[in-house]
């Protein structure tokens, strides 16, 4: 199980957002993207931060209490970002999962540049898909 590659079983279109989107906007993305948070990118494509629906969440209840809409996404996103490499090993990223919080990593490049997302669930399908395989090759003995 250790081939198992984040490049494999990672996101290639993920939801983006760029530091001067407004977060109205930035939460229209993740809603219809049904995903829970992305990578701030600059125009470059390469990481700049990360936008969770939770950061979205506490602004969307300062503003309602407030009954305004102005923050940008660079107002409330993280700067210091976990971000893996397309080679890491599936495996040790699920360990790592079972304990760090992040639900989403940004895969990045050796230069920090985007190149996809990896989630709980695509881990959880790729070693799923592995274990498959395994009693598969097993059954065949």
């Amino acid at each position: 199980m250790e081939s198992l590659k984040v490049s494999d079983h990672m996101n290639h279109r993920p939801v983006t957002f760029t530091s001067n989107m407004p977060v109205a906007e930035a939460v229209e993305r993740l809603l219809e993207g049904k995903q829970t948070g992305g990578p701030v990118i600059d125009t470059h494509n390469k990481v700049v931060g990360f936008l969770s629906e939770q950061d979205c969440l506490v602004q969307m209840i300062e503003s309602s209490y407030y009954r305004e809409q102005v923050a940008l996404v660079k107002d409330i996103m993280r700067t210091e970002v976990l971000a893996i490499k397309p080679y890491t090993s599936v495996i040790e990223l699920a360990q790592q999962m079972t304990t760090a919080k992040p639900k989403v990593y940004p895969v990045v490049d050796d230069d920090g540049y985007l190149l996809g997302t990896i989630n709980r669930s695509n881990l959880l399908h790729a070693i799923d898909l592995q274990l498959r395989d395994g009693y598969k090759t097993q059954a065949g003995k």
